[in-house]
């Protein structure tokens, strides 16, 4: 989710301002970077709760302090309301934070996977220089694997009460969704409104199976569940008009402009933000906000700035704002993280990979991907496909993906080229067990049972 942003003050006139707007990210390839996002749970490293924004009692520190100790210098803090909800940096990196004080780093612009290598590994020097002193641990996975809901410790941001209060009224796991899950995302981006559609469709249809590779939570308040990804579980009822897969998207003639119809017809408003400060117009319309029947004054004429933050409160698999959003993995491991990084730049930015990938999931129907999409959170990579599993899937998508990484050349210091961060995804497709997976194993066996141990070896 991001922070508050975009304060363009364009008025809106028509649907084409707004396909405009969007084709603005189209971008030759040799300008292709790409930014990866990726969360994760923080809790005292004394008895694993969750830490509370404001310093507690008997506590070193919380949320609030660890903001501060991060804004070294050249990061500038954002605050709500006069709390400091983030950070921006002098790259275009930004840390900010999810509902229940889930850390998000969104790094800045890079060319390759070796430098997203080198801001992970930066981020996790300065997390953990500035926790430890706090009393404080950063974990990644995909569901919190011990904290109730009523556990998790609301942050101070305006917008995040608004949507606190309409997510059950479309679903029942909302409140899971914002508190107690994190995932990693990769940001990529497109060279045209065709080559959108291409990797839009080709990323949604093969999201999951990347939730199916990534998945990192099968527990729930210290127990397994039976599931192996209870954060794409928390998913499948979250708020189906904004997030899943949504069959338009598929519609022969989708492109810019279709999707700004979806958006301003389909997907319910959160909030308009005025004079800093944001006001609740859940539910309704952005198409009656253009059209001037919102019904809230203070809103005044919709602008440019208004559809950007609309933009960010869709919740699909993959989410198109300038730039595509793959949203299926649970948060894992640093080597699963780079993997998921490595798994779509190879498939989308080598055009060869491109078609490939385009050609093999044309075999399969929507209502088919919807069905898979709704299995994979119980039975991962062993999902039945096909005749087979997902793990023959896997096969073929990441071999796809090695090419395409081939082809880019892109080599470290060391003379190794992008290949090297598929390699865990290759020993899953070959047989090995997902990061889930493991974790059960661990419980099962020298964990005699108690998940809490998960927080402190998943810790960064």
């Amino acid at each position: 989710m991001s922070n508050p942003g975009d304060a363009d003050a364009t008025p809106i006139a028509s649907e084409r301002q707004l396909a405009e707007y969007l084709a603005v990210g189209c971008k030759p390839e040799a300008a292709f970077r790409l930014g990866t996002e990726h969360e994760k749970f923080g809790f005292y490293t004394d008895d694993l709760a969750v830490p509370a924004y404001e310093r507690e009692p008997g506590r070193q520190g919380g949320i609030r302090a660890m903001l501060e100790g991060l804004a070294d210098p050249g990061w500038t803090p954002i605050a709500d309301s006069g709390n400091v909800i983030g950070l921006k940096g002098p790259t275009g990196a930004a840390i900010s934070l999810e509902p229940a004080g889930q850390l998000e780093l969104s790094g800045a612009p890079v060319e390759d996977l070796h430098q997203t290598r080198a801001e992970f590994e930066a981020h996790f020097a300065a997390v953990r220089r500035v926790a430890g002193p706090l009393g404080i641990g950063f974990a990644l996975a995909g569901f919190h694997p011990l904290a109730r809901r009523e556990d998790m410790r609301w942050m101070p941001k305006s917008r995040y009460a608004i949507m606190r209060a309409y997510m059950p009224k479309v679903g029942t796991r909302g409140l899971d969704m914002m508190t107690r899950t994190c995932t990693v995302q990769i940001n990529l981006d497109y060279a045209s409104e065709a080559d959108m559609v291409d990797k839009l469709r080709v990323s949604l249809c093969l999201q999951p199976l990347a939730t199916a590779l990534f998945a990192n939570s099968p527990f729930v308040e210290g127990r397994p569940t039976g599931y192996l990804s209870n954060r794409a579980r928390a998913w499948t009822d979250t708020d189906a008009d904004r997030s899943g897969i949504p069959e338009v998207f598929f519609e022969d003639g989708f492109g810019f402009e279709r999707y700004v119809r979806w958006m301003a017809d389909a997907v319910p408003m959160y909030f308009v933000y005025r004079n800093a400060r944001y006001i609740d117009a859940s539910g309704r319309s952005f198409r009656s906000f253009m059209e001037g029947r919102l019904g809230i004054p203070e809103a005044g004429v919709a602008t440019l700035g208004d559809f950007a933050d609309h933009l960010t409160t869709v919740f699909t698999d993959v989410r198109l704002k300038r730039f595509l959003e793959m949203r299926g993995a649970d948060a894992g491991t640093l080597e699963m993280m780079l993997a998921q990084c490595a798994l779509w730049v190879g498939l989308l930015y080598d055009g060869a990979a491109l078609a490939a990938a385009k050609a093999l999931v044309a075999r399969y129907g929507w209502r088919d991907l919807v069905a898979l999409r709704g299995l994979v959170p119980r039975t991962g990579i062993d999902t039945a496909w096909r005749g087979g599993t997902l793990r023959e899937l896997a096969r073929e998508v990441v071999a796809i993906a090695r090419d395409g990484l081939a082809t880019r050349g892109r080599r470290n210091a060391a003379g190794e080229d992008e290949r090297i961060y598929l390699a865990p995804l290759e020993a899953i497709a070959a047989g090995a067990p997902s990061q889930a997976e493991r974790w059960l194993e661990r419980y099962h066996g020298p964990w005699h049972g108690d998940a809490s141990a998960m927080l402190r070896e998943a810790a960064i």
